[in-house]
């Protein structure tokens, strides 16, 4: 991404446009969330990424009847209330600019930075709250915040990130952090390097259930060469980044949501593969694997929904983080 002195600001009826040289969000408050990842005219997103909660399934799971105690966590991965947006332009705040507040800008505002706050509502009970930040800067690099408040009489998480699907699928994906795939509690033996996986590798489970977390992620790379347009055809292929250097996180690249992985019984069952399904995870419960007929994961390994989790990355396209083709 070029670096611009300056973004160009859209104040929409319903929506907040976002523009640079090379690229072009939009924001939707009615949908709530990021509706639109426009870099060097490829379209990133297949819709608004939302908090999510749940991981498929696993037989050590269904063994000692964590998703049962954890059900609610099912629902509210799949369905989120909206009740807050907050807009900060240069590090101000600023009344949300719906109609008719929004006719008192031009077509050509330009600022340095903005940021849209996101609260959202979990379907839970009790609910709790999550806000979501992007602060987006002059060269198009998003900084990403996720603020989890935590309750004390919700139970333990499977998962805690943000669901981001891509249009299409990926042809491979590299990433900074540990060999193969990681769990909190499956780290051991692991080695820190950059590694580069092939298309979207689904473990063949007999029964399909989570996998293909990697912990102690430093930059994941996405790497697509088809687009929702017929008439484009022979992309070469482009890339879009996610980074923490600082405070590495955890994700997972598939071809499908938890929710795709929980509904199918047997391989076969698992439908066609159309996206990318990228999460990036502040918190993943570990795997146990003690048995499969009872024990729990270790205590370590839990995620605890009573305390506030906080995570960050930053949203980059392939010029502003070096990658090995």
């Amino acid at each position: 991404m070029e670096n611009n002195e300056y973004l160009r600001i859209i104040y929409g009826d319903g929506t907040l446009g976002i523009n640079g040289s090379n690229f072009h969000y939009i924001f939707n408050y009615n949908r709530g969330g990021l509706e639109s990842l426009v870099i060097d005219q490829k379209e990133w997103l297949y819709q608004e990424p939302l908090p999510t909660f749940w991981r498929a399934t696993t037989d050590n799971d269904r063994g000692n009847g964590f998703s049962k105690k954890s059900i609610q966590w099912l629902g509210a991965d799949q369905f989120i209330n909206i009740k807050d947006i907050a807009i900060q332009i240069d590090d101000k705040n600023i009344p949300l600019p719906l109609p008719p507040l929004n006719n008192k800008y031009s077509n050509n505002e330009q600022v340095q930075t903005a940021r849209i706050i996101f609260t959202y509502q979990t379907l839970t009970i009790p609910a709790t709250y999550i806000k979501v930040s992007y602060k987006i800067l002059t060269n198009g690099i998003i900084d990403v915040n996720v603020h989890y408040y935590g309750h004390s009489q919700l139970p333990e998480l499977p998962a805690l990130g943000l669901r981001f699907v891509l249009p299409t699928p990926a042809i491979w994906y590299e990433y900074e952090g540990l060999s193969g795939e990681t769990y909190p509690d499956r780290m051991a033996g692991a080695k820190e390097g950059t590694y580069k996986i092939q298309g979207l590798p689904v473990t063949p489970y007999l029964v399909p259930q989570d996998c293909g977390v990697h912990m102690q992620t430093r930059r994941v790379t996405i790497a697509r060469n088809t687009v929702n347009n017929n008439t484009l055809n022979n992309l070469e292929p482009f890339y879009l980044s996610i980074s923490n250097f600082k405070h590495p996180f955890a994700f997972s690249c598939l071809p499908y949501t938890a929710e795709e992985l929980e509904n199918a019984t047997h391989q076969e069952e698992l439908p066609p593969i159309h996206h990318t399904v990228l999460t990036i995870l502040g918190a993943v419960r570990g795997v146990g694997g003690i048995d499969s007929w009872g024990s729990d994961v270790e205590p370590n390994y839990h995620i605890d929904a009573t305390k506030d989790i906080e995570f960050s990355f930053q949203i980059a396209s392939r010029k502003d983080n070096k990658i090995n083709s």
